[in-house]
């Protein structure tokens, strides 16, 4: 926007000087041309008059005044003899204009180009003999008088015109640049300072705030901002106190009501009651971890932890150095792979990035059979980092991909019958919140990919 403008004010300027700048030059040209035109012919005129006379006293005048006109000014004076005049002077050339002078009484201008001018401004210019005494009027064409005269200084002035001009329009376009780059900074401030407030929300910082500055229009946009900035903290923070109390709640009956059935089984004989109460006890275990995973959800929903650049493969390796116990006891392996040089930072929040590989690898581990291999890869494209986690267990038809992100959703008794059918629900809101994405890919040779798609972290230069 700061671009635009400053574009649209400097384009206002140019144009302002366009208009009243070329058509001042333009008029300085032709005022130039007239006045040396005007000047020329009446120069000519004179001469052509003391040619005209005829007498010695008006030849010696006439000579005289064209070696000081040659020697004066860039012209040279030409002349044609006369039966009673004959200067030591150049001759001009037969042509046209000479014709027209002699002949047909008629005064030429050739400035020998269309276009402004040319090299030379030739004026040829006729030489009246005396009118007969007691005649109006002037006598017959006895001569002619022509001035080549040199432009080369009319072309340095008329260069120093447009040059001049040129130079005021650059500098008049500096100081409209600097001056459009001022305004446009303060117009647009209050803009960046909202859009700054709305990335450090979209960030997870609910405590971000917009000053509220600027014209009256962005005072009320900021400050309708801020109050509801200020409604959704107070919201997230009842949630989140909310979570807290349920957590408390709901954990501490049924660890009650566990060792309740435990302490049962313990006094009962009957192996039938026995049995009823190992089942009542596995539903409450079942329970226990349903409700661990709905707290787990309500906290990633209530997420306002603002994204860090984080070592992806250092917590990587953290995590699967957590696993491979776990996965060695079944003979799976698990193995890092990837085509990454360096070691890249991705924006994520902190702890979030490992709850995401705990239970992408758990669910990995849960259906890959006995000696399997899971294997987990990093890679590098562009502004992204895409993690993906491959296993050989019986995959996903695409109804199943379609709804596995579902909460409370279980495939067909492939998660174990431990699942909650949150694990994944869990996985897509922390990443979702991070700026990142995940998808479910069949893998190459059977089994399931999971691919999760990460913001890269500029690097800091210096």
């Amino acid at each position: 926007m700061n671009s635009q403008l400053i574009r649209s004010y400097i384009l206002l300027v140019a144009v302002a000087i366009f208009l009243f700048t070329v058509p001042v030059a333009f008029t300085l040209t032709k005022q130039l041309r007239d006045d040396t035109g005007v000047s020329v012919e009446r120069e000519a005129a004179t001469m052509a008059l003391l040619l005209g006379n005829g007498d010695r006293t008006s030849c010696d005048a006439l000579e005289k005044v064209a070696t000081a006109y040659d020697r004066e000014t860039p012209g040279t004076v030409q002349v044609t003899a006369t039966g009673s005049c004959a200067p030591n002077l150049p001759r001009p050339a037969a042509d046209e204009a000479l014709t027209r002078a002699v002949r047909d009484d008629d005064s030429t201008t050739d400035w020998g180009s269309d276009f402004i001018w040319g090299e030379h401004l030739v004026v040829t210019v006729p030489a009246h003999e005396p009118a007969p005494e007691g005649a109006s009027g002037r006598g017959r064409a006895v001569g002619a008088v022509r001035i080549e005269y040199a432009t080369g200084d009319m072309t340095s002035r008329l260069w120093q015109i447009w040059g001049f001009r040129a130079a005021l329009a650059v500098l008049v376009l500096a100081a409209a640049a600097a001056i459009g780059a001022f305004a446009a900074g303060r117009i647009t401030r209050p803009l960046r300072e909202l859009n700054d407030m709305a990335s450090k929300f979209s960030d997870g910082d609910l405590t971000a705030r917009s000053p509220v500055t600027g014209p009256p229009e962005t005072q009320t946009l900021a400050r309708t901002l801020n109050q509801g900035a200020e409604r959704l903290d107070t919201l997230v923070a009842s949630q989140r106190i909310f979570v807290a109390d349920a957590s408390h709640q709901l954990r501490t009956p049924l660890t009650a009501l566990r060792l309740s059935l435990d302490n049962i089984a313990d006094g009962v004989d009957d192996e039938f009651v026995r049995e009823d109460v190992e089942q009542a006890t596995a539903e409450v275990v079942r329970m226990s971890r349903l409700v661990s995973g709905l707290l787990v959800l309500a906290r990633a929903e209530a997420k306002v932890t603002a994204a860090e650049p984080l070592p992806l493969l250092d917590i990587v390796d953290e995590r699967l150095t957590v696993w491979r116990p776990a996965a060695d006891e079944r003979g799976v392996t698990v193995a890092l792979r990837g085509s990454i040089d360096d070691r890249p930072l991705v924006l994520a929040s902190p702890g979030a990035l490992e709850q995401v590989l705990d239970n992408v690898l758990s669910n990995a581990l849960e259906v890959s059979p006995d000696g399997g291999t899971i294997t987990v890869r990093a890679q590098s494209l562009g502004d992204e980092v895409v993690l993906s986690v491959l296993d050989e267990g019986p995959g996903m038809s695409d109804a199943e991909k379609s709804r596995a992100f579902d909460r409370f959703w279980r495939g067909q008794g492939l998660t174990g019958r431990s699942g909650s059918g949150l694990g994944l629900a869990v996985v897509k809101q922390l990443l979702t919140d991070d700026g990142g994405t995940v998808t479910l890919r069949d893998a190459p040779g059977g089994g399931l990919c999971v691919e999760i798609r990460l913001r890269a972290a500029p690097r800091s230069v210096g």
